[in-house]
């Protein structure tokens, strides 16, 4: 059953309007028509299924039947803080940590950062950022989309988890050559941070920095990752050792 998202959903009130790209895509892609069925989903994680009343082009209203009850959720908090990288690649980086099942994304501008932009330009990338995530949910039949918060720089990024005493937090650095990250996955907190630099790395002085707020420095190994790439293989390997592709 096809899967369609919007802010807010109500169940006392019984039905729902889908608005704006989702009116359209229901109308005039799918083509789909009074009595078929959908399931609704919005940002708090509510999950309906629904059956369409009314189609048009702006506007399709449904009403809601039955929720959907989705299988217990991991027991951990896993934040993706992630260098702003270039458009393509960041864009692999929401959709595939969404798809392993990343609470949050926060996306900052480190020394290193390529891509600057103005306030105006990152806010448009992170509505971007925000529909790939909410596609990502409907994809994979996660029942929330990953949260994306707004681009922040390095600085205000360390500060904000500085304080944080009980939460995992892990910095990848190619040039951290004592600790692999599988010494410090050895039991699930409740929440676990990994920052990830962008296409040229982070400088020794960010290291140090993100050190001295509480992040342990680790590499992924000998290889030489891309950012995209480690960010998700970062996510894999979390949800492997704690999460839901766990072995056993």
């Amino acid at each position: 059953m096809r899967r369609f998202f919007v802010k807010k959903i109500y169940p006392e009130q019984g039905f729902c309007s889908i608005i704006k790209d989702e009116a359209r895509h229901i109308s005039k892609v799918l083509r789909m028509k009074k009595g078929d069925s959908l399931i609704l989903m919005d940002q708090d994680g509510l999950n309906f299924r629904s059956v369409i009343e009314y189609v048009s082009p702006q506007k399709v209203i449904v009403s809601l039947k039955s929720p959907v009850v989705f299988p217990e959720r991991q027991s951990f908090e896993l934040v993706i803080c992630q260098s702003v990288i270039k458009s393509h690649s960041m864009d692999y980086v929401i959709q595939k940590t969404s798809e392993l099942g990343v609470d949050t994304v926060i996306p900052f501008c480190s020394e290193r950062t390529i891509v600057r932009l103005d306030e105006n330009g990152y806010h448009k990338r992170v509505g971007r950022w925000q529909r790939i995530s909410q596609n990502s949910a409907k994809q994979c039949r996660r029942p929330v989309p990953a949260k994306i918060e707004p681009v922040i720089s390095f600085d205000t990024l360390v500060k904000q988890f500085n304080d944080d005493k009980d939460v995992l937090k892990i910095i990848l650095w190619e040039r951290e050559d004592s600790r692999h990250i599988k010494a410090v996955l050895k039991s699930m907190p409740e929440k676990i941070v990994g920052m990830i630099g962008p296409e040229g790395g982070f400088t020794k002085s960010e290291v140090e920095t993100a050190k001295e707020a509480g992040f342990i420095a680790v590499s992924l190994g000998a290889r030489i990752l891309r950012s995209e790439t480690a960010a998700t293989v970062f996510a894999a390997i979390v949800q492997y050792e704690f999460g839901d592709l766990s072995a056993g």
